[in-house]
């Protein structure tokens, strides 16, 4: 891992570098993806090398990406996710791990993970991998971003909840242009991809998508994409 790599703040902007924790139960492992991330101008805030201890460390530290392997002792990785998660959807989960197996990346992806990059990937592709991920674009290795779209269609598939009842409320009525982005998320299209169709900025796609799970009381993108293919957006 030595060859040049961009740097941990956004392109052409002068603000505060990304803070990233590292957990991974290998030390050298965890600590050349540290330095790595470090030299590439990332604010490393923590690191671990157990489940226990990344998620009390994750909540001290407050990092806005979490680069996580999966096979942890104490805890596993997907429950870690889960966990921290579950307490901030606005973290960032980057699963790196040398697992390619499809069960292994839907079971992170369901937990909250943003993205999923094998231990095989360069320092260049795990650098750009954390910035995306760091904005909410969905990172993967290439061949499993189609195993996960494939994942959400068929859990689209599944029967539907019982409808709400009279006394319950109604489902909140989305903008125009929140339904065009909900709609190009399902087809599975990155953030980036959608502000070049849509010729909008890329921190706006994000400011639709955050505002339509807010309204839809959904917690992370996985849960966003299943609402949407259930009532048909990607097929319009």
């Amino acid at each position: 891992m030595t060859e040049p790599t961009p740097t941990g703040t956004a392109p052409g902007a002068e603000k505060a570098p990304i803070r990233v924790m590292v957990v991974d139960d290998h030390p050298m492992w965890r600590d050349a993806v540290a330095r790595d991330l470090a030299e590439a101008g990332f604010d490393v805030v923590a690191t671990a090398g157990d489940g226990d201890q990344a998620v009390r460390r994750a909540r001290a530290a407050a990092p806005g990406v979490l680069v996580l392997d999966l096979n942890l002792p104490a805890k596993p990785g997907v429950q870690v996710c889960k966990e921290l998660v579950g307490a901030d959807p606005a973290l960032r989960v980057l699963v790196l791990s040398a697992s390619g197996e499809h069960a292994d990346v839907l079971e992170a992806v369901k937990s909250g993970a943003t993205g999923y990059l094998l231990k095989s990937a360069s320092t260049r592709e795990l650098v750009d991998a954390v910035h995306r991920t760091a904005v909410g674009d969905p990172v993967f290795t290439p061949g499993l971003a189609g195993l996960v779209l494939g994942e959400y269609r068929r859990l689209a598939s599944e029967p539907a909840p019982a409808a709400a009842g009279p006394d319950e409320p109604k489902a909140p009525r989305l903008t125009d242009r929140e339904t065009e982005v909900l709609r190009l998320v399902a087809k599975g299209l990155s953030y980036k991809q959608i502000a070049e169709r849509l010729v909008i900025s890329h921190r706006t796609v994000q400011n639709h998508v955050q505002n339509t799970l807010g309204k839809l009381q959904l917690h992370n993108r996985v849960e966003l994409v299943r609402y949407a293919i259930e009532r048909g957006l990607d097929d319009e």
